[in-house]
């Protein structure tokens, strides 16, 4: 571990400890240090949201892992995160403390046809470390992948390893799909692969909200996503919570000259109204 730049939850460089597949981060959302994995180093994704931070993003999927180099580098950080003087030099006070693993990065991890095998990589590294049930491990995914069997595999793998996944769901509309994620797919096959996601791991849904042209969402939008919480809730779907959050670091897309973060009170009154509607909500700005 080269790097010495004191980490900051404004600052994700996927680079900042100078390996291809592992970084650190300061989370706001998970209140600690998370331990990134980022197993599309091409910036290929299957979708393209319009707040992505990822720079050169293109279409595409993961590349073949190296899964030796991809544990070499984990345990490297671990060790340092562990017993080295990582949190004293890098981290701020108060959020020292290892909180996760989470497979996020720069595209759609569970794209890599490796997945499972990565999964079981982790759940081997957790193991020997003492890790399991003292930390989480976390799948950041647009879930539009969850039918394959090899990514259904690596879920029922991270649900023994206190594992959680964070389902991207923006908007509960085909136009809003389309305008945000840039993704034809439709919510109804959206709300199919949820109903897998959490019937295998524990599942929370990820929600960006922003403004467009200095726009909020539109009460049609909002009572879509409303009307999706609540059909969640009637069909009984194990979904813990939503991750309601803003734009804290600007996109790098196309669209990001029209992209703005909204007031913290309008994504606490829209919190409280998917609350009334039967999940719990936990707001980053």
């Amino acid at each position: 571990m080269t790097a010495t730049t004191p980490l900051t939850p404004v600052n994700h460089d996927r680079d900042s400890a100078g390996m291809t597949y592992v970084y650190p981060v300061v989370s706001r959302r998970a209140g600690g240090v998370s331990v990134g994995i980022n197993l599309n180093p091409n910036n290929a994704c299957n979708w393209a949201c319009v707040y992505c931070q990822v720079p050169d993003l293109v279409r595409g999927t993961a590349p073949e892992i190296n899964l030796a180099q991809l544990e070499a580098e984990l345990r490297a950080l671990l060790a340092d995160i562990l017993h080295g003087d990582f949190m004293q030099t890098r981290v701020p006070e108060g959020a020292r403390r290892l909180n996760d693993i989470a497979l996020s990065g720069n595209g759609e991890p569970t794209s890599a046809r490796a997945f499972p095998q990565v999964i079981e990589l982790i759940g081997q590294v957790m193991t020997e470390l003492d890790l399991i049930g003292k930390i989480k491990l976390v799948l950041i995914t647009n879930g539009s992948l969850i039918d394959r069997p090899r990514v259904r595999d690596g879920l029922a793998k991270m649900a023994a390893l206190n594992g959680e996944v964070w389902f991207k769901f923006d908007s509960a509309m085909a136009s809003g799909m389309r305008a945000i994620n840039q993704t034809r797919i439709s919510p109804d096959k959206q709300f199919e692969r949820l109903k897998l996601a959490a019937g295998l791991c524990p599942t929370w849904l990820q929600t960006c909200v922003f403004a467009r042209d200095d726009t909020p969402p539109d009460e049609v939008e909002q009572a879509a996503y409303l009307a999706a919480v609540a059909r969640i809730v009637q069909h009984n779907i194990p979904v813990q919570g939503v991750l309601l959050y803003g734009l804290a670091r600007p996109s790098l897309q196309p669209q990001a000259s029209h992209l703005s973060a909204l007031p913290a009170e309008w994504l606490e009154a829209f919190a409280e109204r998917i609350r009334a509607a039967g999940l719990p909500v936990k707001v980053s700005l």
